[in-house]
C-alpha cells in the first residue's frame, strides 16, 4: 500500500465514522457533507434520495426517535475514484413494543458505494445488510407478547427491528439483503459493476 492509497482509505474510514456520529447527534449540516447530491439511502423504513432521507431523519429525531449506530471493522475495495466500503455495524433502537419499553439491536454491515468527486470522498449509495437482530425489554421483569405472524413476515436479519418500526407506523421493506440469499448476491453484483465503471 502506497501513501496515496493509505490516505484514501483513511479518508473513507473517517467518512463512515463521521456519518454515525453526525447522524446520531442530529448534526444535519455536517451529516449532509457525507453524501453526494445524487446519493440514495436504503433503510428498512425509507428508500429515497438523500435529501428526502435527511428530512425524514430530522423529523424522526425531533420526535425523540433516535437510533444509535455502532461501527466496527471495515473492508475497503479501491478502484481509482471509486470504492466499496463494508463496515460492521449495530443499529440500536428503543421504543414501546406491545406496551413494553424495549431495545432492539440489529447487527450487520453497511455496504457503501463511495466516490471521489472534486477531491472529496462521499457516499453515492448506502445499503445496509441485516444479519441478525434481537429484542430485549428495558425492564427485564417485563416481556412483550409479540404476534408471531407479524414477526415472521420479515426476514430473520431484521424482523425484530421491523416489528418495532411497524409498531411506530413506519412502512418497512420486506426484501432487504441479509447474510445470504438472492438479495445480497444481487447487491454484490451491483457493486462489482459499479466499481468497474458502470452506472447504478
Amino acid at each position: 500500500m502506497n501513501a496515496t492509497e493509505a490516505l484514501d482509505r483513511l479518508a473513507i474510514r473517517e467518512l463512515v465514522e463521521n456519518w454515525a456520529i453526525w447522524r446520531d447527534s442530529g448534526d444535519w449540516k455536517n451529516f449532509r457533507t457525507c453524501w453526494h447530491d445524487d446519493a440514495v439511502m436504503m433503510a428498512t423504513w425509507q428508500q429515497s434520495a438523500v435529501a428526502e432521507f435527511i428530512e425524514s431523519a430530522k423529523a424522526s429525531f425531533g420526535m425523540g426517535r433516535v437510533s444509535h449506530h455502532f461501527m466496527g471493522g471495515q473492508s475497503i475495495e479501491l478502484a481509482g475514484d471509486r470504492a466499496i466500503s463494508q463496515t460492521k455495524m449495530t443499529i440500536s433502537s428503543r421504543a414501546e413494543v406491545e406496551g413494553v419499553l424495549c431495545d432492539v439491536s440489529c447487527t450487520g454491515r453497511f455496504y457503501d458505494l463511495i466516490e471521489r468527486r472534486d477531491g472529496r470522498w462521499a457516499i453515492v449509495l448506502r445499503q445496509p445488510i441485516y444479519e441478525k437482530d434481537r429484542i430485549d425489554a428495558v425492564d427485564p421483569t417485563e416481556t412483550p407478547k409479540l404476534d408471531p405472524e407479524r414477526l415472521e413476515a420479515y426476514p430473520p436479519g431484521y424482523r425484530h427491528l421491523a416489528y418495532l418500526q411497524t409498531g411506530l407506523g413506519l412502512p418497512v421493506k420486506k426484501d432487504m439483503p441479509g447474510m445470504t440469499g438472492p438479495e445480497v448476491e444481487a447487491l454484490y453484483t451491483r457493486g462489482k459493476t459499479w466499481i468497474a465503471g458502470g452506472d447504478l
